[in-house]
């Protein structure tokens, strides 16, 4: 049995195009990583692909199938649950589309097995702006987006909405995930958010983001604007809520 302590939650909706070469690819790296995919019922089939795959690698690569397509937030929620029940010590995010690159996994592994991070972030704009392939309004969307978050929370994170992130197994059990509320980019925010007021160290790891190629963008303007309101809400809220502390 090829046994793993990192486990990448990869959820999915209309996927296929991505699906298998995405599971090939982390699964080809030198270190050995699970994979759980969180299925919301593509009607494109990639629950089908990746059925197909359970049986070239059954102990390595996991499904759980949701019925409708119910929010990225709740979808990471959902792994993060299933992974707890396991025995994996690193808990990843990851974008099915290649927009996050498999080959930087280790190093967001090795940020937190090694070099001390509670909470790894595969950051878009640590060391300047590390984006391609996506319109210029959108980078400067994104950008500004997130020095905004990082002057209203005081979050010192460069990239506050980044989806590609290595936790620490007691990140995870430390923070009250069903208190957790928002679902689309917010989301990203307030477990960083969340997990520093709890203590935990947060570092950023330099990734460089490539648009997708394959597939249509999950990406919409009240995603967005849930993460540019939604920060004010968390900030304010902080003030009212005693976070668990890191033991």
């Amino acid at each position: 049995m090829q046994t793993s302590d990192s486990i990448v939650i990869i959820p999915t909706y209309n996927e296929r195009e991505n699906i298998e070469s995405i599971i090939r690819a982390v699964f080809g790296l030198e270190k050995i990583f699970h994979i759980l995919i969180i299925e919301d019922g593509s009607p494109d089939g990639t629950a089908a692909i990746v059925k197909t795959l359970q049986q070239e690698f059954p102990e390595r690569l996991f499904m759980m199938e949701r019925k409708g397509k119910l929010g990225l937030g709740t979808a990471y929620i959902t792994g993060f649950k299933w992974s707890l029940k396991r025995d994996y010590e690193y808990i990843f995010e990851m974008d099915a589309d290649f927009s996050h690159s498999p080959a930087d996994l280790p190093y967001l592994y090795k940020a937190c097995s090694e070099e001390g991070g509670d909470v790894a972030i595969g950051s878009r704009y640590v060391s300047g702006v590390n984006v391609v392939n996506w319109p210029m309004g959108r980078v400067l969307m994104s950008y500004f987006a997130s020095k905004y978050v990082r002057i209203i929370t005081g979050l010192p994170v460069h990239d506050t909405t980044a989806g590609f992130k290595c936790y620490r197994r007691q990140v995870l059990e430390t923070i009250d995930l069903d208190a957790i509320r928002f679902k689309g980019y917010a989301f990203q925010i307030e477990m960083k958010f969340t997990a520093f007021k709890c203590g935990f160290k947060v570092v950023e790891v330099p990734v460089i983001f490539i648009n997708r190629k394959l597939g249509t963008s999950k990406m919409d303007s009240s995603i967005f604007g849930e993460a540019v309101f939604g920060v004010i809400k968390l900030k304010i809220n902080s003030w009212f809520y005693k976070y668990p502390q890191k033991k």
